[in-house]
């Protein structure tokens, strides 16, 4: 099995988290070679992309609320970004669904695109700015994670043990302290972010779940998909003379490859993809094409 299958399995395998990664990762490949000016060394995407701080280029181009935090504007920003989905969203799959994990990256992107537009006008009126990047989104799971158990203890290398709490603060302190003197516009989006993350958690232990909205459109969209068209009734012909014994092997060879494929799941689940064997990868990725 080459790499490009042991990718697509990975993905067939993963969480919501690796496969939000994984389109990350293809939309930066492919806004190198759309947006990316080689000469100049830097992303120049156009108004349908980023998000503006203009209200009313918002209100034509409602999209950008969706694609900004799709695009990032360089590879440490995108590394940056993904190690901290990576982080985030697994802490946050301790305790909630996946569906619930999509839910919250949606909508607190969105939100925290809103507030980017509403507080940069506030800020600075004079001026006019645009941002990318998935850091509000980020934020929002991480901040989420941090109000449902912040006493979750964390090793982290150089550092030792920590509580949740202890680090999402430090994240957040440098936020607010660097919102007036740099990239003003990120700042406000991650802030915005995290407290969305916030609200979300506390809404969610109230009763309220923000992403059963997402997970209706989702559930909606999927499903209209997979709808098939009835097909027409047919007449099945029984062959009364097979053999009872060539049944009763099918049954057995299906039983023990879907028990095969339980237990190399269930592998998957304790130890993660990477303690998969050769052949066990191998297996996995022929079992699906069936």
């Amino acid at each position: 099995m080459n790499i490009l299958d042991d990718l697509k399995l990975q993905y067939k395998l993963g969480g919501f988290e690796q496969k939000l990664i994984y389109w990350n990762c293809g939309v930066f490949l492919l806004s190198i070679l759309f947006f990316y000016r080689f000469k100049l060394g830097f992303f120049d995407y156009p108004t349908w992309i980023a998000l503006s701080s203009n209200s009313m280029e918002v209100l034509y181009k409602p999209w950008t609320l969706l694609t900004y935090f799709f695009f990032h504007a360089g590879f440490f920003h995108l590394l940056f970004n993904m190690m901290v989905l990576n982080f985030a969203g697994r802490l946050f799959l301790t305790f909630f669904s996946q569906k619930q994990l999509l839910g919250l990256y949606l909508l607190s992107g969105i939100f925290a695109g809103l507030a980017f537009t509403f507080i940069y006008k506030l800020l600075s009126p004079e001026s006019n700015s645009a941002i990318v990047g998935a850091s509000g989104a980020i934020m929002a799971i991480l901040v989420a994670t941090a109000t449902y158990s912040p006493f979750m203890n964390l090793r982290l290398l150089l550092i030792g043990n920590v509580k949740l709490w202890q680090l999402t603060f430090v994240i957040l302190l440098l936020d607010l302290i660097q919102i007036f003197t740099e990239n003003t516009g990120g700042h406000i989006a991650h802030l915005s972010g995290a407290f969305f993350g916030f609200l979300y958690i506390k809404l969610l232990q109230n009763g309220t779940d923000l992403s059963k909205i997402v997970s209706f459109i989702t559930d909606g969209i999927s499903g209209g998909l997979n709808t098939k068209k009835a097909t027409p009734f047919k007449k099945v012909h029984r062959n009364y003379n097979t053999k009872p014994a060539e049944k009763v092997s099918k049954i057995v060879t299906k039983d023990k490859t879907q028990q095969q494929i339980d237990e190399i799941l269930d592998k998957i689940s304790k130890s993660g993809y990477d303690s998969l064997t050769k052949d066990e990868k191998e297996f996995l990725f022929k079992a699906g094409k069936q």
